[in-house]
C-alpha cells in the first residue's frame, strides 16, 4: 500500500512539473570522421545516398578518401504555453547539413518550424506519410533510402492524439526531400511543374503493448507544361499515390525491430533517397507526341534492429531497399535500384556523451546498361548532447 501511494505521488509530481514547463532548449555538437573506400558525388561525401553513387565508371574520380564533418550538429527550442483552449506547442529546430543550393556545405538548414494548438497544427514538420520511429539508431546521417522521410510545410488535423493516433494533412505540393528544384524531378525537357492542389496525406497508428502498427497514405496531383512551342507538346498530368505500412516491435526490453514497406506511384520526392517522380515513356504511332510523362512506381523496404546491450553499449544493424519501375524511354543509366546496409557499436561513457564506430554500405543499379556501383565506409562519430528545461514559478 505504501509503495502504491509513493508511486501515485510521484506520478502526480511529474504531471505537475510537466504543467509548469514552459521551454526546452536542446541539441548536440557532433563530429563524424571516416574513410570512404569508394566514390560518391562530392556534395554527399559524408553520407550514403545510393542515387548519388556513380552511374558510370569513375564518374566522381578515384576511390579512397578520408573525411571529417560537423554537419549533423543541431539546435532546437520547444515552447509550451497554456491557453484557454488548451496547450500551445511550438518547435523551432535547425541543423548544419546543407542541401539544395547549399549541398555539400556546412550551413544552417531548417528542420522544424511548427505550432500546434489542440487538434490543429501548422508549419514545417514530419509528413504524416512518413514514420520517424522507423529511423534506426545509426550515425550515418541520411538514413535508409527505402523509407519515406520528409519534413514538409503543412496544415494538419489530429482528431486522435496519443500513442494511438490519427492525423490528416494538406501538404505543400512540389517539394523535395533534399530541397532540390522540383523541375529536376520531372524527366522531360523544357517543362515547368504546376500544382493546383495540395497533397493530401493521412496516418493511423494503433498502439499495443509490444509496440505499434501504422498505415499511412498519400494522394497528389501533378501537372507539367511544355514551354517549347517548336517541338512536340509534352504537357501532361498524373495522379501520384502511395501507401506506407510501418511498425515497431519490442523484444524483452532490450531490442526493437523498426520496419516499413512502401509502394506508390509518383511519390519519390517523399522517399528518403529516390530519383524522379515522373519519367518518360514511348508513345508509338503518335508523331505529334512521340513520348509522354508517366508517374514512376516505387517500392521501399526498411528493416533494422536496435539493441541496448547494457547502459553503456548499443548496436543497430539492418538493410533497406528502394526500387523503381522505370519507364521504357528513360536513359539506360537511369537509377533503378538502391541497396543500403549498416552495422554499428555505440558507447555511452557518461550522460549526454556518445561515441561509436559504424560500417556503412550502399549499392546502385542502373536501368538497362548493366552498370552498378557500390560504396563502403567506416565512420567514427562523437556526439555531445545538451538540454535544459525551464519552468514557471508557482
Amino acid at each position: 500500500m505504501i509503495l502504491l501511494a509513493n508511486t501515485l505521488k510521484a506520478q502526480v509530481q511529474t504531471q505537475k512539473e510537466e504543467s509548469r514547463r514552459v521551454m526546452d532548449l536542446y541539441g548536440f555538437a557532433m563530429m563524424d570522421a571516416g574513410y570512404n573506400f569508394d566514390q560518391i558525388h562530392p556534395d554527399w561525401f559524408d553520407v550514403i545516398r545510393t542515387t548519388k553513387l556513380p552511374s558510370f565508371k569513375n564518374e566522381f574520380g578515384t576511390n579512397g578518401n578520408t573525411y571529417f564533418s560537423v554537419r549533423q550538429t543541431r539546435f532546437g527550442v520547444k515552447n509550451y504555453f497554456q491557453t484557454g483552449v488548451g496547450e500551445l506547442f511550438t518547435q523551432f529546430e535547425f541543423e548544419m547539413f546543407g542541401t539544395g543550393v547549399d549541398a555539400g556545405q556546412t550551413t544552417i538548414r531548417l528542420r522544424h518550424a511548427y505550432g500546434e494548438l489542440g487538434k490543429w497544427g501548422a508549419g514545417q514538420y514530419w509528413s504524416p506519410f512518413m514514420d520517424i520511429d522507423v529511423f534506426p539508431n545509426t550515425v550515418e546521417y541520411w538514413g535508409p533510402p527505402g523509407m519515406a522521410f520528409f519534413r514538409n510545410v503543412q496544415l494538419r488535423y489530429m482528431p486522435i492524439k496519443g500513442d494511438t493516433r490519427l492525423t490528416i494533412a494538406l501538404e505543400r505540393p512540389g517539394a523535395s526531400a533534399d530541397q532540390g528544384v522540383y523541375a529536376g524531378r520531372i524527366e522531360l525537357g523544357n517543362v515547368k511543374p504546376r500544382f493546383k492542389l495540395p497533397d493530401l496525406s493521412a496516418e493511423y497508428r494503433r498502439a499495443f503493448g509490444f509496440g505499434y502498427i501504422e498505415l499511412a497514405g498519400i494522394v497528389r496531383r501533378m501537372e507539367w507544361e511544355d514551354l517549347d512551342p517548336t517541338g512536340p507538346d509534352l504537357s501532361g498530368k498524373e495522379t501520384g499515390w502511395g501507401f506506407n505500412l510501418s511498425t515497431n516491435v519490442k523484444f524483452g526490453g532490450k531490442a526493437v525491430f523498426r520496419g516499413s514497406v512502401l509502394y506508390g506511384e509518383g511519390v519519390e520526392n517523399y522517399m528518403n533517397d529516390a530519383p524522379v517522380d515522373v519519367g518518360i515513356k514511348n508513345n508509338p504511332g503518335n508523331t505529334a507526341r512521340p513520348v509522354e510523362g508517366v508517374a514512376l512506381p516505387v517500392t521501399g523496404v526498411s528493416a533494422f534492429v536496435d539493441v541496448q546491450w547494457n547502459e553503456n553499449f548499443s548496436s543497430s544493424f539492418g538493410y533497406s531497399l528502394v526500387n523503381i519501375d522505370n519507364s521504357d524511354a528513360q536513359a539506360p543509366n537511369a537509377f533503378k535500384k538502391g541497396q543500403y546496409a549498416i552495422g554499428n557499436l555505440m558507447y555511452y561513457p557518461v550522460k549526454n556523451v556518445m561515441m561509436g564506430v559504424e560500417y556503412q554500405f550502399g549499392d546502385r543499379q542502373n536501368f538497362t546498361d548493366g552498370f552498378s556501383s557500390s560504396i563502403s565506409k567506416i565512420q567514427a562519430s562523437f556526439k555531445f548532447s545538451f538540454s535544459e528545461s525551464m519552468y514557471k514559478r508557482d
